[in-house]
C-alpha cells in the first residue's frame, strides 16, 4: 500500500520578506551618513571638502523632504511622524521591554528622523551663513554651528543605540535592512501599519 503524499509545512512568517525601504530612502540615509562623516573629519583642515559635504547634506535633506510627502508608503512622514505623547508612550514601553515591532519606523525612530533632519539642516544652514559677508566671523553663528554639529553627533549616538536595541529585541538586523531595503514580514502580534 503506497504512503500518502505529505504536504510541506507552511513557512513561518520569519522566512517571508517584504520590501520596506525604497532606493530613495536608502540612498538618502547612507548619503547623509557619508556627508556628515566627511564634514566632521574635514572641518579643521579641508575647507572646500567640508563645505561641499555640508551642501550635499542639505541637498539630500531637500530631496528627503519632498520624498516624505510623495514617496512610497514607509517613506512618507504621515506613516512615521507621531504625536509626542505616542512617542513618550513608546519610550515607556521600551523601558519595560514591551514595545511593539513596527515594519516601518517605530514612533521613537520617527522622532529621531525629525530631530536629525532639523539638526543637520541647522548645521548646514549655519555653515553656509558663515561663508556669507553678513555672517562671516560672527561669534553666535560660529557657536551655533558648532553646537548643532555636536548635537548631531549626540543624536547619532542615540540613533545607533536605538537601532542596536531594536535589532536585539526584535531579532532582526536593521542595518542590513537599510542596505537591502527588506524586512521580515510583520506577524499578527506586531504593530499594524
Amino acid at each position: 500500500m503506497p504512503k500518502p503524499a505529505r504536504s510541506k509545512p507552511a513557512q513561518p512568517d520569519a522566512h517571508r520578506w517584504v520590501r520596506v525601504w525604497d532606493p530613495v530612502v536608502r540612498i538618502f540615509h547612507w548619503g547623509l551618513v557619508c556627508a556628515f562623516v566627511t564634514a566632521w573629519f574635514s572641518a579643521a583642515r579641508l575647507e572646500t571638502i567640508h563645505h561641499l559635504a555640508g551642501y550635499a547634506a542639505l541637498g539630500l535633506i531637500a530631496i528627503r523632504l519632498v520624498w516624505g510627502v510623495i514617496g512610497t508608503r514607509h517613506a512618507r512622514f504621515s506613516q512615521f511622524v507621531r504625536h509626542p505623547m505616542t512617542v513618550l508612550a513608546y519610550l515607556r514601553a521600551i523601558a519595560t521591554g514591551s514595545e511593539a515591532r513596527h515594519l516601518g519606523h517605530n514612533p521613537a525612530g520617527g522622532a529621531m528622523i525629525v530631530a536629525l533632519i532639523l539638526a543637520v539642516s541647522g548645521t548646514a544652514i549655519t555653515g553656509w551663513m558663515m561663508t556669507t559677508n553678513r555672517y562671516w566671523g560672527v561669534a553666535w553663528v560660529n557657536q551655533l554651528h558648532s553646537l548643532l554639529a555636536h548635537g548631531v553627533l549626540v543624536l547619532v549616538g542615540f540613533h545607533l543605540a536605538g537601532v542596536l536595541l531594536a535589532s536585539l529585541r526584535h531579532r532582526e538586523n536593521l542595518v542590513w535592512s537599510m542596505i537591502s531595503g527588506r524586512k521580515r514580514v510583520a506577524g499578527a502580534e506586531e504593530a499594524a501599519e
